[in-house]
Parts: C-alpha cells; structure tokens; sequence
C-alpha cells in the first residue's frame, strides 16, 4: 500500500523531480533569520521556474504544542509572503502543514526553527493560445484567494457579535465535501485568527447551490464539518466551534440559478461570530 501512494504522489507532477530548500528561524521568531533570508534571496534568483507544492512549519521542543502550532503557522505565512513578493509560483494544490511538537526532533534545536518548502522546477512555456483561458482561470483563483486571505483578519476584527462573515473562496470538488488544496490558505489564514483571538467563539455555515430541495442538507453539513475537523486538528478547542449545514434554504439567489455567477455566490461558507 506505501508503494501505491508513493506513486500516486507524485503522479501530479509527472516527470517533474521534487526537491526541497530549509528555511531557518532564530528562537521564539516569525521571520527568518539573516542568515536564512541572503541563503533564500539565492535561492529565489536561481530558481524563477520554481513551484512550490508543500510547505512545513516547524519550531523547538520549548513551549506547549499548541504555541508551537500558532508560531509554525505565522513562519508558514511569512515565508509565503515573501515567496509571493518575488513571483515564485504558489502551486494551486499546495500543502500548508504546521507542526507542534508531534514530529522527529533534531538534538540541536536550531536545526527544528524551519521552514522546509518542497518545489518542482519546470521550464519556461511559451504562452499557448488555445489554453490560454484555462491558464488565466487558474490565476484568476490563485488571485481570489490570496485577495480574500489578506482581508480575512480586518474583517473579523471589524465584526460584531452576532455578525456575519462570509467566506467566498473555500471551494469543494463537485458534489463532495472534499475541499480544493487551493482554498486551504484561507483555512490556514481562519486558524490564525482564531490563534490570534483566544476569546473568539464561531459557526461554521455551509450552504449549496443548485438544490431546490431544501430539507436536504447533507452536503452542507458534510462540507461544515470538514472545516470543524480542519480546525480542531490543529487544537482549536472544541467549545469554541459549532457547525451546521443550510443546504440551499439561504440561497444570496433564487435557486435554480441563472448562471454561473450565481451558483458560485450560492455556494459559500459563512462564519457566525457567537461571541468574542
């Protein structure tokens, strides 16, 4: 069974040879230290073809676990913001994985601050008119989602109790709860938040598309829950999160809808402020 998914891995990438690059941090630090930031500026100007696929957050044996998961995620963060920042390709598909204490540790504890990327190398492509709409779609999302998970923080600030906040980019393979790789930096960026704001308490609300049977809500529910589990998985206390699904019964358009658009709009997540 190893073998089999070894392979299947890597089968997205083709002929394509992963290589990794380790980022490094001094202690309790969310940025990298100078030393590791002249080594990745290097790396960045030898590798303009690069594309990143998983990125690991790692931190010492100090602290708690969950410190350690709340650090893990800000380095994951500031090393893709600095990646963004020179145009290195963020893989749609990217995994974003921080780590605790649940992981092999090294003796020497600089060794454990780090950021290990895993990247492919591609060549140059000149641009193909007949996919060239398929190429632009793809950036297009990359886009949207990077847009909404540097406004995601203000909005809930800004939030009251009882307010609501919608989330426009959590997408989810058709007819199923398996969410999109893409969308789980706005996930990531949820978890920070909820990091960030000890005191804040949360509904998750998952509605569909496309259904005028509004007694069936199980996909919704389905879809609610994977982000609960997302959450809890990094520590998120249980009683600081609740969950249910809508199905189609809060549509933003009248179901059936008239376009795409619409659908789209119609499928979303919202998150209740219940207290904070």
């Amino acid at each position: 069974m190893k073998k089999i998914y070894i392979i299947l891995l890597f089968l997205p990438f083709f002929g394509f040879s992963q290589q990794s690059f380790e980022v490094f941090f001094d202690f309790n630090a969310a940025v990298p230290n100078q030393a590791s930031l002249t080594k990745l500026n290097q790396w960045i100007k030898a590798n303009k073809s690069a594309e990143i696929t998983k990125v690991l957050g790692y931190c010492d044996s100090v602290d708690d676990s969950q410190y350690n998961i709340d650090l893990a995620v800000r380095r994951i963060n500031s090393v893709l913001d600095l990646l963004k920042k020179d145009t290195i390709k963020i893989s749609d598909k990217v995994e974003l994985k921080p780590f605790g204490k649940d992981f092999k540790l090294s003796k020497n504890q600089e060794e454990n601050r780090k950021v290990k990327l895993f990247f492919i190398l591609k060549e140059e492509k000149k641009i193909n008119p007949t996919n060239e709409e398929e190429e632009i779609s793809f950036s297009s999302l990359s886009e949207l989602v990077a847009k909404e998970k540097s406004e995601l923080a203000q909005k809930f600030e800004k939030a009251k109790k009882g307010d609501l906040i919608r989330i426009n980019n959590i997408n989810f393979h058709f007819n199923s709860e398996k969410m999109m790789d893409q969308s789980e930096p706005l996930l990531l960026e949820l978890l920070q938040i909820l990091y960030d704001n000890p005191k804040l308490r949360i509904a998750i609300h998952g509605h569909i598309c496309c259904n005028p049977n509004g007694m069936d809500t199980k996909l919704s529910y389905r879809r609610a829950l994977v982000i609960f589990k997302y959450l809890t998985k990094f520590e998120i206390e249980v009683n600081r999160l609740s969950y249910k699904g809508f199905g189609s019964n809060d549509p933003i358009y009248k179901v059936p809808e008239r376009n795409e658009a619409e659908r789209k709009a119609n499928r979303r997540v919202e998150i209740l402020i219940v207290d904070k």
